[in-house]
């Protein structure tokens, strides 16, 4: 695939045997975009379900992200191959930074580069960035050139609906991919969500999903529910007003629920 898939499944909190079948069950549902990460201790299981499914590699697209502890020289690439190897991959499509190192042990400069030297060996189709913030995103550009950076990967739900990042990730012509999109069920609870779902005849989790693919973000909802995961795939097929689009856009009130003790100073 030449660009990274609208709507993906992502992994995170997925351990063992749950992360195998929640991943086969979200292929055999229609999904051909998976998001996974070292940090999540799940590429092998991610693998294996990938392996299993029988489906064409040039069907997928596979995105896993490199952990600051292998961000110095003496790591950083033979992690990447590591994670080939417990995903059965040749090369992933996407390979992201998981955080910004803001403990000074690496310069930014040095894992950028060794990022741009995976691509460059073929480990990587395409290189980005996860959690950066607006600063970070401007020097990670300077550092690498413009068209580099194929996404950022941040936070985005209706209740935090980062607009400041959205709105650099644009002027870089950078594609946001929204994490936690569905605010860890958070959307299923909320009375205008539910209100604008019951119109579509959908769930609150398809609207939110929904509201995040017609501002042209890449999102990725993750379930270990085979019908939730099945039922995802609707946002693709949903077209909100701009008066619905309106009501969601006052859901923001800066909840942000990733936020370990090693984030940065957030926009």
């Amino acid at each position: 695939m030449s660009s990274i898939p609208n709507l993906g499944f992502g992994t995170f909190r997925l351990k063992g045997d749950a992360a195998y079948e929640a991943v086969s069950s979200a292929l055999k549902a229609g999904f051909r975009h998976i998001d996974t990460a070292q940090a999540y201790d799940n590429e092998a299981e991610v693998g294996r379900a990938i392996a299993d499914s029988g489906i064409a590699r040039e069907e997928l697209f596979v995105t896993t992200k490199v952990w600051m502890s292998n961000y110095d020289d003496a790591h950083f690439l033979d992690s990447v191959r590591d994670s080939l190897k417990k995903l059965q991959l040749d090369a992933v499509d996407l390979l992201l930074l998981h955080w910004p190192d803001e403990s000074g042990r690496v310069e930014m400069a040095t894992y950028l580069t060794l990022l741009k030297e995976a691509k460059d060996q073929g480990l990587t189709r395409m290189i980005g960035v996860s959690n950066f913030t607006n600063a970070q995103l401007d020097q990670a550009v300077s550092i690498l050139g413009a068209g580099e950076i194929a996404t950022n990967q941040v936070e985005i739900h209706p209740f935090l609906q980062n607009r400041k990042v959205i709105e650099k990730a644009r002027q870089h012509r950078i594609r946001l991919t929204g994490y936690m999109p569905l605010a860890v069920g958070k959307v299923m609870e909320d009375d205008t969500l539910r209100s604008i779902a019951e119109t579509h005849g959908v769930s609150p989790a398809d609207i939110a999903l929904a509201w995040q693919l017609q501002q042209g973000f890449v999102t990725i909802p993750s379930s270990t529910n085979p019908a939730h995961i099945e039922s995802n795939l609707n946002a693709r097929e949903l077209t909100l007003s701009d008066e619905e689009m309106a009501a969601i856009a006052k859901l923001d009130r800066g909840e942000r629920i990733a936020n370990p003790e090693f984030a940065p100073d957030w926009d």
